[in-house]
């Protein structure tokens, strides 16, 4: 069964109006595929991480030059709800894992349009991935990735790597793709929530908090640093590449 107040799990359909995390978080999400939509090209599209599968059906929808979709996550009741919520016949639904995700089993067919938002953080060596998604692209294709470029880690126990905008950017180096655009976002928060744990489906309480920047120093010291910079502020960064040809 989906839990709905999970931070790790968005279905419009069920989200409260209030907090960082209900509609706000959605807004967000939706503004990241409506740049995605803008860069994609003629063809194949692959939407890894798909979660419940909101966002793979407004591609599809906003974008008729795309032929076929599909929709992977490693969650079976997230991909059972994505195929009877958003119906489409050029949408296949995969439960499968992101990280060896092949379509059809095959080492060599690979994809138009690649589009994977708020995944990369989830892995502890997010590198491995990043490559893998370069090696689905078809030569001329168009990637689009997203991270959040101010600390997580501590306020989400899901998120396995913290990013900045340049270390984002350093995944790319070296890899036959160049960057077309980008796209970046700030989401106020209240502190005054957090710490009093009232935030809806916010993952961590305050004493978990606490505890993790004990085992974490380190991770106080960026949280400390991001504040005086940007103060009170998610940042979250999207990018798009095209692979060479």
């Amino acid at each position: 069964m989906l839990d709905c107040s999970s931070l790790e799990r968005i279905i419009p359909d069920q989200l409260a109006d209030g907090g960082a995390t209900g509609v706000a978080t959605l807004d967000l999400h939706v503004q990241r595929y409506e740049f995605a939509a803008r860069n994609l090209i003629s063809g194949t599209l692959l939407d890894m991480a798909c979660g419940v599968g909101y966002g793979t059906s407004y591609l599809v929808s906003a974008c008729p030059q795309i032929r076929r979709a599909i929709g992977v996550d490693l969650d079976k009741d997230t991909i059972r709800y994505a195929s009877d919520r958003y119906t489409d016949e050029r949408i296949q639904w995969v439960s499968a894992d992101a990280t060896t995700f092949r379509p059809d089993g095959s080492a060599h067919s690979g994809f138009d349009n690649i589009v994977s938002l708020e995944t990369i953080e989830h892995l502890q060596h997010p590198e491995p991935f990043f490559r893998h998604l370069v090696e689905l692209l078809l030569p001329g294709g168009t990637l689009v990735a997203s991270v959040p470029t101010t600390p997580s880690m501590d306020g989400n126990p899901h998120h396995l790597t913290d990013f900045t905008k340049r270390s984002f950017r350093r995944m790319a180096r070296g890899l036959p793709i160049e960057e077309i655009a980008a796209f970046g976002q700030e989401q106020p928060f209240s502190a005054t929530h957090v710490l009093a744990g009232t935030e809806k489906r916010l993952s961590r309480d305050r004493r978990s908090l606490l505890n993790f920047y004990c085992q974490h120093p380190g991770k106080l010291v960026s949280r400390a640093a991001s504040t005086l910079r940007y103060g009170f502020v998610n940042r979250y960064t999207t990018i798009a590449w095209r692979r060479e040809r």
